[in-house]
């Protein structure tokens, strides 16, 4: 009996010890959501990448010319809860992998409709659901950490390093 003891409290310890163990991710996953005036609810969620440095558009995604699952990890997911626009142009309620492809100011956003995957490796131009083009703006501050936000008026930004795009969802 002793010995079973003596085993469960160590099991147990060594359970303990390992939970408390893990660092903190280097690209912490995040999630935005808004309520949007026609009931639709757009949820976004994305891990964060750190800039540390490095320059975007040479050293850190996005490169130019190449698809990038705009955040880290697993492809960031725009979901909608009812079919919605986007800068005009239709988009059924479901999930996508949010992609971007950058060509000096003009960001072309992509709704993918493969959205559970990792990164943009096994990214195909047939699947996309929808795509839209729109300009990037120097950010008022730098964001050292991907962050994107979205309001109930409908307008989704990317906030990365010093850049600034943003798109409206009705």
């Amino acid at each position: 009996m002793k010995k079973f003891l003596l085993l469960s409290l160590s099991l147990i310890t060594i359970l303990f010890v390992n939970a408390q163990d893990k660092p903190a991710p280097k690209s912490p996953p995040a999630t935005t959501k808004a309520e949007l005036a026609s009931g639709a609810v757009v949820t976004i969620t994305y891990s964060q990448p750190s800039v540390k440095g490095r320059t975007i558009g040479k050293d850190l995604e996005p490169l130019p010319g190449q698809v990038w699952r705009t955040g880290a990890n697993k492809a960031t997911v725009f979901e909608v809860s009812k079919d919605v626009t986007v800068e005009g142009k239709g988009l059924p309620a479901g999930k996508y992998a949010l992609f971007t492809l950058v060509d000096g100011k003009t960001w072309t956003v992509i709704f993918n409709k493969t959205w559970d995957t990792w990164g943009a490796f096994k990214y195909k131009e047939a699947e996309d659901a929808l795509r839209i083009n729109v300009t990037s703006e120097k950010a008022a501050a730098a964001s050292e950490k991907l962050n994107i936000t979205a309001g109930e008026d409908g307008v989704v930004t990317l906030l990365w390093g010093d850049n600034k795009v943003s798109f409206t969802v009705k």
